[in-house]
């Protein structure tokens, strides 16, 4: 391609859609294939689920394909920036810094009346090659009108309650602005919009394109913390709490000059950053701040405080629609949270009185929703009172991660009447204060949950699945959820089952991820013929702690089984049934394809103790362990390729080697590496069945509980 011609051949906008295939040619799919996420590049798949080539395309390949766009001329650059900077991952201190210096608006090094100069001046030159003329009287006389109609008084206010009359008529080229530190990107759209209703009333229909502005922040639409970390650093305990990379200071003053931002994630290693003025930028975006304070025409020459220019400039941002506050648990993030639910979505009566709050005047808490995804597993410094008001007060929500919370049976309570909420993914691991009551009120009764295609009620030794022997008999036969046979991810692990419990549940012909770990009395035959009978086209079975025949001799009591038994057992009633093809012998068509297997089992989640029963494996069987304490029995001849879930791969394909390779590891792998994930993939959308690395991944796939 030409680089003197390449810009002008073709069209703006085809420029535009060709980077934007570039940028969405990196996200996760949403159809996953319930592997984890391959780096490196192995082709293109031809349909999805993929394994192997990933069904995505590595997201530095990506990013280098669009920065490489921007060096062809400046076409492509003003083409291929705004996704270039769509996206941004903070992972290291010092990466976070240049971020803030790139995007944050320095006062110091430039002045609002030199940025407003500026622009100003820009846009009349603008204006004028778009053919209102080109000489200097022409361009001075659109100065002036462009001054007069920023600092022009709003008409619906008496112009004697504005300000004395000597200010009154200010010098056009004196322009103060109402605020000390504005937004950037506000002033460009006010002079902006200015510009073109002045043009619009002498020549109708011709537009003014919106003044350059070199500061990135308003393409920025996701910005997370997953993969940040300051370990390593040889910084001191002193250095860590004094001088912290990532404060509130700089956090606000890049979130100000992204009025565009959807996502947000934050984690444990930067939540000392979130207080309450971060949570007012936020969440106070958009809807919840329109149609409060004064009228925002005509005061640039008022004096009014910064509370009421701060919702002047959330106005015209837009809301999130996706929040990730795993492990969030500094004394600074619950303390703001606090605040924030006092003053804006508590009830007045139920506010305390030392608790200052503005909202003092309104009769109902505020509403968000335009906020879909909210993951807060972990938060579990934060009191019931406050989570509950937080969390009703999104009435759009899909996805909801609450385990490991304080989460409580009034908050379901309230979340089960709502009328607007439909959830397709609901985590309630962990979570202490839940009754088996409210949780099957909650399915059972309740429109918010029909819908539900991943529910995740984990429990384990420690904090068992709330759930009775009655409360599963009543989900199972009344719960909407399970008599549509819609789920896809399901994990009750550690709820009392027996035999005739696994006999009741419904047909599942969707379910892909099935979770029955830490259920100590129940034999694999009855799990073997569920799994058969009623999910066959599950991938991915969890039995960490399940079964006496899989205790390994550990387990006190009358029933023992030595680790041989154990490993063999296994192989017997769940690998031998489950996933083997049957056996077959034909001599008129010896060639003739066997049958498949009686299910689409292929990895399953075994105890530490069962993993280093089993040594190498068996066959085509190989072990892989995460990053932390959790482990798998994996079928390395088999995954998904062209849409299709192969299992015969041979030993020389592409797919099973990564997978001989990640069994080799031992555990030296990146936190990203898992089945079965305990997280909510909350940034993205894809639920339960997303694959996260990072902070997020180790959550997921690394941590034993």
């Amino acid at each position: 391609m030409s680089t003197t011609h390449s810009g002008s051949r073709y069209p703006p906008e085809l420029l535009l859609a060709i980077c934007a295939c570039i940028h969405s040619s990196c996200i996760p799919s949403p159809f996953p294939s319930l592997d984890p996420l391959v780096t490196a590049d192995h082709g293109v798949p031809t349909s999805l689920p993929s394994s192997m080539p990933a069904a995505s395309w590595p997201e530095p390949i990506a990013r280098h394909t669009l920065a490489q766009l921007c060096l062809v001329n400046r076409a492509w650059y003003d083409a291929a920036k705004p996704w270039l900077w769509d996206k941004l991952e903070v992972r290291l201190p010092r990466t976070f810094l240049s971020m803030v210096e790139e995007i944050a608006w320095d006062y110091d090094e430039e002045t609002v009346d030199m940025v407003m100069d500026n622009t100003i001046r820009a846009a009349t030159k603008a204006a004028l090659a778009a053919g209102r003329g080109s000489d200097v009287e022409a361009a001075k006389a659109l100065e002036e009108r462009i001054l007069f109609c920023l600092s022009a008084p709003d008409e619906s206010i008496p112009v004697e309650l504005l300000s004395p009359v000597a200010s009154r008529e200010p010098s056009p080229r004196r322009l103060r602005p109402k605020s000390k530190s504005p937004a950037r990107w506000k002033i460009m759209r006010s002079i902006s919009d200015a510009v073109q209703n002045l043009i619009e009333l002498k020549d109708p229909g011709v537009y003014i394109p919106t003044p350059n502005d070199p500061r990135p922040g308003r393409f920025v639409r996701h910005l997370d913390f997953n993969h940040f970390r300051t370990l390593g650093m040889r910084r001191s305990v002193e250095e860590g709490v004094n001088s912290p990379f990532v404060t509130p200071h700089r956090v606000e003053a890049i979130i100000k000059e992204m009025p565009n931002l959807l996502v947000f994630g934050a984690t444990e290693f930067m939540d000392g950053s979130l207080n309450l003025r971060i949570l007012n930028e936020l969440f106070l975006r958009g809807t919840p701040s329109r149609g409060r304070g004064r009228p925002t025409r005509g005061r640039a020459l008022v004096d009014h405080d910064s509370e009421e220019e701060d919702r002047d400039r959330r106005r015209d941002c837009r809301e999130l629609q996706a929040v990730d506050l795993t492990g969030c648990i500094s004394s600074v993030f619950v303390n703001a949270l606090d605040e924030f639910a006092a003053a804006h979505l508590l009830p007045l009566e139920a506010v305390d009185e030392l608790v200052s709050s503005p909202r003092m005047s309104m009769d109902q808490p505020l509403l968000f929703p335009g906020l879909q995804r909210l993951g807060l597993r972990g938060v579990k410094s934060v009191a019931s009172r406050t989570l509950t008001a937080f969390v009703l007060a999104f009435p759009a929500l899909t996805h909801l991660d609450l385990s490991g919370t304080r989460v409580g049976p009034e908050l379901l309570a309230g979340l089960g009447a709502s009328r607007t909420v439909r959830l397709q993914s609901l985590a309630l691991a962990r979570c202490i204060k839940l009754t088996g009551d409210s949780i099957t009120e909650l399915l059972v009764n309740s429109l918010v949950t029909c819908d539900l295609k991943e529910l995740n009620l984990y429990g384990d030794i420690t904090y068992t699945c709330p759930l009775s022997e009655d409360n599963l008999v009543d989900i199972f036969t009344n719960a909407p959820c399970f008599l549509s046979g819609n789920l896809v991810y399901l994990d009750l692990s550690s709820a009392p089952f027996t035999k005739t419990l696994l006999e009741k549940i419904p047909q599942q012909p969707r379910l892909r991820s099935l979770g029955l770990s830490h259920i100590p009395h129940i034999e694999l035959r009855a799990i073997a013929d569920m799994v058969r009978t009623k999910t066959p086209n599950v991938e991915v079975l969890t039995l960490s702690g399940t079964s006496p025949d899989l205790d390994c001799g550990l387990r006190p009591g009358p029933a023992r089984g030595s680790v041989r038994q154990s490993s063999i057992a296994l192989h017997t009633h769940i690998i031998r049934p489950l996933c083997t093809p049957p056996f077959s012998f034909s001599l008129s068509t010896p060639t003739a394809p066997s049958a498949p297997p009686a299910t689409r089992l292929r990895v399953i989640e075994l105890s530490p103790a069962m993993l280093n029963a089993l040594g190498v494996g068996a066959g085509a069987w190989r072990i892989v362990r995460s990053k932390g304490g959790r482990g798998w029995y994996v079928d390395t001849a088999s995954g998904w390729v062209a849409g299709e879930l192969r299992r015969d791969l041979p030993k020389e394909h592409v797919w099973r080697r990564y997978l001989d390779q990640l069994s080799e590891a031992n555990g030296n792998v990146s936190s990203g590496i898992g089945w079965h994930a305990r997280k909510m993939e909350i940034l993205y959308g894809h639920g339960m069945l997303g694959h996260e690395d990072g902070l997020y991944g180790a959550v997921s796939f690394a941590y034993q509980g």
